[in-house]
């Protein structure tokens, strides 16, 4: 059995491809790949085939087409080492990727998941809001950071995580419930008691391009994070609430109270700046200004604030501004945009 496998889902990725199989240039040897040709019809299959004549760690698995979800589990269940790399078929691994990952995992054996830090490529075609993205998601280093801001958006980038093949396993594996099948993944991680960890380093060069799913697959749509979130939150940190705030009545908080008020989440009120939206109302719920907040905070149990406020820069300073209210990131609010 090797001591790691790595689980690389393709379809139609003839371009690109022989950068994901450059893994054949890892530092560390003892592992496996496991492709999954996901009924391409361009030179994808033969690519495989041809590495894996070539080296005898790789297996090919072929199968009609079905889509990212099925294609990775269909990877997960062949793959026979404890721990799982993913790649993606148009990315691009460092040299010692595998084995940076493969060392924490060792040496730190509660951690479920590591990641790594992350640079797009090619440069000329980076979006300004994906090196935003990017920056943001480097930024989160800890187990604290990143579930301090899991319900922001992903913290990992897919095709740079390691795991423990009985965590994911022990969670259902990957999941199809129309939004992004990782996001998905880590939240379900979160909430099981998952400890996550980066490592430190740049190890993966993540491609970003105008066929990448994120842009062309709806599951990746703004509202469908949404949908996710909201199923999360009502799952973790909405149970036992007796009054849920949102602070920023405009279009991010109007539609993830949307999902949540039809959960049956017991919605307060909104939190806004704007004069135009203060004394309005959202779902027959008011608009308050920020100054109202304390006294009907006190009217509560156990009440929580959920951060829906999508400016630049709105997060670290609202940070602040609720540590003044005496308010504990994680316990009394969760920023979920």
């Amino acid at each position: 059995m090797p001591a790691l496998s790595v689980l690389l889902p393709c379809y139609n990725a003839a371009a690109t491809l022989p950068d994901a199989l450059a893994l054949t240039a890892q530092t560390f040897t003892d592992f496996e790949v496991i492709a999954v040709d996901d009924g391409s019809t361009d030179a994808t299959a033969e690519l495989l085939h041809a590495a894996a004549r070539a080296d005898s760690r790789f297996t090919v698995i072929s199968q009609p087409h079905a889509g990212i979800i099925p294609a990775l589990n269909r990877g997960l269940s062949a793959c026979r080492a404890p721990l799982i790399a993913r790649m993606d078929a148009d990315d691009y691994a460092y040299p010692t990727r595998l084995e940076k990952q493969k060392t924490w995992l060792d040496q730190h054996p509660t951690t479920a998941l590591v990641a790594c830090l992350v640079e797009g490529f090619p440069p000329e075609q980076l979006q300004p809001g994906f090196q935003r993205y990017l920056n943001w998601m480097n930024s989160l280093q800890t187990h604290a950071d990143i579930c301090r801001e899991i319900f922001v958006e992903s913290p990992f980038a897919h095709p740079g995580v390691m795991f423990r093949k009985a965590w994911v396993e022990k969670v259902g594996g990957y999941q199809d419930h129309g939004w992004a099948e990782d996001y998905d993944l880590w939240l379900r991680l979160y909430l099981a008691g998952a400890e996550f960890a980066k490592v430190p380093e740049t190890l993966l060069a993540w491609r970003d391009a105008p066929h990448r799913l994120t842009r062309t697959d709806s599951r990746y749509a703004v509202e469908n994070f949404l949908r996710a979130k909201s199923h999360y939150l009502l799952q973790g940190p909405l149970p036992g609430r007796d009054a849920v705030f949102i602070w920023g009545a405009g279009m991010i908080g109007r539609r993830l109270s949307k999902h949540l008020v039809r959960a049956g989440a017991p919605l307060a009120a909104f939190i806004d700046i704007a004069p135009g939206k203060i004394g309005g109302q959202r779902w027959n719920r008011p608009i308050l200004p920020p100054e109202d907040l304390p006294a009907w905070w006190a009217r509560y149990q156990s009440p929580i604030l959920l951060l829906a406020v999508a400016t630049h820069g709105a997060r670290a300073t609202l940070r602040a501004r609720f540590a003044g209210l005496g308010l504990e990131e994680g316990k009394d609010w969760v920023a979920v945009t």
